[in-house]
C-alpha cells in the first residue's frame, strides 16, 4: 500500500475540472477552527465490513453524489471522474472501503467546463459536519470531519492520505483548489477534507 501511495502523490495535478472560468476564492483558515453545527461528536469504536460505496451524501454542501471506482492510470497516477460527469465522485478501489479500518479516500472534480462540480465547496466543511456514504450492502457509513486543509499540490502527502496507518475508519475527501494556473490548465492546490467514522 505504501508503495501505491507513493505513486499517487501527484495524483490531482490534473483532473480536477476547470477551464479557467472559475476559481476559488480566498478562505479564513481561522474559519476552519470553528465547530459545525452536526451536534457533538462520538467517533465509532470498531469499523464495518468491505462493502463498496453507491453514493456521497454531505448534508452541509447539498451533495449527494453516485460514487464509481477508480484505479490507476498508465502513467501511474491515479483515474478521475469524466468531466462530462460533474456530479459524479470517486472511490479509491485499492484502498479500504468507507467504514473499514483505515484510510478511504472518495476524489471529486471542484468545476468541470466552468460548472460546480461536486466537491465545488469542499473547503467550506468545519469541524463536527457530517458525511454519509451509502454502501452496497444497503449501510450507511456517517463520518465527522475532523479539519479541512489546503496543500500546494507539489507537497500533496499521498502516503498519509491513502496509506496511513489507523485504528478506525477515516474517509478522505479530495479535490482541487487554489488559483488556477492558465499555463499548465491545473489549480495549483489540493483540497483535502478528513473526517472519521462516528457512530450512527
Amino acid at each position: 500500500m505504501a508503495v501505491v501511495a507513493v505513486l499517487l502523490v501527484a495524483v490531482l495535478v490534473g483532473g480536477c475540472g476547470g477551464d479557467g472560468t472559475y476559481a476559488d476564492g480566498p478562505t479564513d483558515p481561522g474559519a476552519r477552527q470553528q465547530a459545525g453545527t452536526a451536534g457533538p461528536v462520538r467517533y465509532a469504536t470498531s469499523s464495518l465490513p468491505r462493502s463498496e460505496p453507491a453514493t456521497i451524501r454531505i448534508p452541509k454542501l447539498r451533495v449527494s453524489a453516485p460514487v464509481t471506482g477508480l484505479g490507476l492510470k498508465p502513467d501511474g497516477t491515479i483515474e478521475v471522474p469524466p468531466l462530462d460527469r460533474p456530479n459524479l465522485a470517486g472511490w479509491w478501489k485499492d484502498g479500504p472501503t468507507p467504514g473499514e479500518r483505515g484510510p478511504s479516500v472518495i476524489l471529486g472534480h471542484v468545476d468541470a467546463r466552468g460548472k460546480a462540480a461536486v466537491f465545488n465547496r469542499l473547503e467550506d466543511l468545519r469541524e463536527g459536519d457530517r458525511v454519509e456514504v451509502v454502501r452496497r450492502d444497503g449501510r450507511t457509513a456517517v463520518f465527522a470531519v475532523q479539519r479541512v486543509e489546503r496543500v500546494a499540490k507539489s507537497a500533496f502527502p499521498g502516503e498519509k492520505i491513502y496509506a496511513e496507518d489507523l485504528d478506525y475508519a477515516a474517509l478522505r475527501l479530495v479535490t482541487c483548489g487554489g488559483d488556477f494556473d492558465s499555463d499548465t490548465g491545473h489549480y495549483v492546490d489540493n483540497v483535502i477534507a478528513y473526517t472519521r467514522l462516528v457512530e450512527s
